[in-house]
């Protein structure tokens, strides 16, 4: 347990604290240390930065890059924060709706996206200098986001799309693959 908990940043007097002593880092620090007392090859990290401050943020992503790095670890990273998944992930895919849109190696995805939400998605990504020459063009989605419950027929992005043609609006589109990439869209 001390080997855990010093893997994780954590002191050995800290195992004898209840979960109330801890902050919202080190709580994060706590899960960690006890997804890897499993000894697992994969870890599933859903949201495990969404209600931490951005520099606790960056200590637990640094914290899993290490991991990652020193124990041979895969991650399934589920998050919204696409600044955060760009820098720890390889691979991406985006969802819908409940159904992947597209997916590919990270850089590729974030360099040149395929589908018109991942699109909207990274445009709306905050520029961090923004005296710099770039202008971002911001993709806005216009329209109500259909109930998970009963979806739109055709492709359930389609009530959104700001491409979206009529087959769009009648028949769900297929995965293609394109490269090393998949994308599920009739543009394609």
């Amino acid at each position: 347990m001390h080997e855990l908990l010093y893997m994780v940043g954590l002191k050995p007097e800290h195992a004898n604290r209840f979960p109330h002593e801890f902050s919202g880092g080190q709580r994060q620090r706590v899960g960690i240390a006890r997804a890897l007392a499993a000894q697992p090859q994969v870890i599933v990290c859903d949201e495990p930065i969404s209600a931490l401050d951005v520099s606790i943020q960056a200590q637990i992503v640094n914290l899993l890059s290490k991991l990652q790095k020193e124990l041979g670890l895969t991650y399934l990273f589920i998050a919204h924060d696409l600044a955060m998944i760009k820098y720890i992930s390889k691979e991406v895919l985006v969802m819908y709706m409940g159904s992947i849109v597209e997916s590919g190696p990270a850089e590729q995805l974030y360099q040149q996206p395929l589908h018109p939400y991942t699109q909207a998605l990274l445009s709306a990504i905050p520029i961090p200098a923004p005296n710099q020459s770039f202008v971002k063009t911001r993709v806005r989605l216009q329209g109500e986001v259909p109930n998970p419950l009963a979806l739109p027929r055709g492709c359930s992005f389609s009530t959104r799309c700001p491409l979206a043609k009529t087959i769009c609006h009648e028949e769900s589109p297929n995965m293609i693959t394109k490269g090393n990439r998949t994308v599920t869209c009739h543009l394609y």
